[in-house]
């Protein structure tokens, strides 16, 4: 298969998602559409991979390519793609089916618990996982779950953390895919975010916690992608 990502910022890469899909044999492709690199044709992927950025899906003046990248995911959707997005991206998915995305009442970064709802402890994709499980935030905004597609998990901060629609269109709000390098470099690179507050870790927690569980993290992502994979 090819897996094509788009990547919105330098810093802010694939993670994980490079060694699961090289490790499985597939080709990994990307658009840095920062760069206002072009987007491929849409028959030549088969999974579109939305990575985070330190963006929000409104500032389309900002950052023009906000609207082509709107206009793939909504085609990527209509070819029936297995589409994934992460933070940014899955704000980006959430926009694109017509949902509201808006700025939560509190950012949340660092390690802090999800609680998998009953519908994907129910789904096959995601009905492996754990009830609840600790993973990497870092967002400000959130967005509604629109109509047709269900809810997957939830935090303490923030109540919509993941959906799923017509099984095959995935919008995470956490980084499933975080690696100590990655990680690293949102610390360097928006460490002004981290200010005292409940749902905000310091630097040394983030990335001292992080050495604990980025292969847990990891490994559930392989696991959704295998089981989309299985599934396409």
């Amino acid at each position: 298969m090819n897996i094509h990502y788009v990547q919105h910022v330098p810093y802010e890469g694939p993670g994980s998602i490079e060694l699961w899909s090289t490790s499985n044999g597939h080709k990994l492709t990307s658009t840095q559409i920062y760069k206002n690199e072009i987007l491929p044709e849409m028959d030549t992927i088969d999974w579109l991979v939305i990575i985070g950025g330190p963006m929000n899906i409104y500032q389309e003046d900002e950052h023009g390519w906000l609207v082509r990248e709107k206009n793939f995911i909504g085609k990527a959707i209509e070819a029936r793609k297995i589409v994934v997005g992460i933070c940014l991206g899955a704000q980006l998915i959430a926009d694109t089916l017509g949902a509201r995305v808006y700025r939560n009442s509190h950012k949340e970064i660092g390690w802090f618990p999800i609680a998998f709802s009953v519908a994907a402890r129910q789904s096959e994709i995601f009905g492996f996982l754990p009830a609840h499980l600790t993973v990497f935030h870092w967002h400000g905004d959130t967005f509604d779950i629109t109509e047709n597609a269900l809810l997957l998990a939830s935090s303490e901060a923030c109540q919509n953390q993941a959906f799923l629609y017509d099984g095959r269109v995935i919008g995470l709000q956490f980084h499933l895919e975080s690696t100590h390098d990655s990680v690293q470099q949102l610390v360097e690179n928006c460490r002004d975010e981290l200010v005292q507050s409940p749902h905000i870790q310091s630097a040394d927690e983030i990335l001292m916690q992080g050495s604990k569980m980025f292969k847990k993290n990891n490994d559930a992502l392989s696991g959704i992608f295998n089981r989309l994979a299985k599934n396409q």
